[in-house]
This record gives C-alpha cells, sequence and structure tokens, in this order.
C-alpha cells in the first residue's frame, strides 16, 4: 500500500515536471517575440508577462505544497492543478494566437 509521503512526492515530481514544462514553453515564446516585428513583439511581450505571472503562481502553490504536512497536502492539489491549468491554457492561447 502507498503511504502519503510516497503520495506526496510521486505527486511533487509530477507538478514539478509539469511546471518545467510549461516554463520552457513561455521561453520558447520569449525567444519568437524577440524575432517579432515591433508591433507584434509588444503583445509577444505583454503576453509573456502574463504568462510569467501566472508561472509565479503556480510556482508558488507548489512550494506550499514542498511545505505542507504529509496529512494536509492533498487539500492543496485543487489549488495547485487549477493554477497550472490556467498556466497551461494561457500559454497555449498565447502560442494559438501569434502562429496565426
Amino acid at each position: 500500500m502507498v503511504n502519503q509521503i510516497d503520495k506526496k512526492r510521486a505527486y511533487q515530481e509530477k507538478v514539478s515536471a509539469k511546471l518545467d514544462q510549461l516554463n520552457a514553453r513561455i521561453e520558447e515564446l520569449k525567444a519568437r517575440a524577440k524575432l517579432a516585428k515591433a508591433d507584434t513583439a509588444i503583445e509577444y511581450r505583454h503576453q509573456v508577462e502574463e504568462l510569467a505571472a501566472k508561472r509565479d503562481t503556480a510556482r508558488s502553490k507548489f512550494e506550499e505544497l514542498q511545505q505542507a504536512s504529509e496529512a494536509a497536502w492533498e487539500e492543496l492539489q485543487t489549488g495547485i492543478e487549477k493554477a497550472w491549468n490556467d498556466l497551461a491554457c494561457a500559454i497555449e492561447q498565447a502560442t494559438q494566437k501569434f502562429q496565426s
């Protein structure tokens, strides 16, 4: 039977990997912004700033999870998942917006 410590550790690894993946996508958008024409570059930079704020929120939630007791960490899952889903959706929208 999997204990709470193992469940928490596995969840932390999952969240950490997801945040790394989303951060890489933000960095990709930053690189695109540098290559874009002036008017588009401004829009890219604005989007990247918004994404960075969402990333910071998700990272903050992740840090809360890491500090949470074994009994309390599951209660934090909803907030963490909402933060990373918000970030993932925003990145996807930004990516699609700038592909067209």
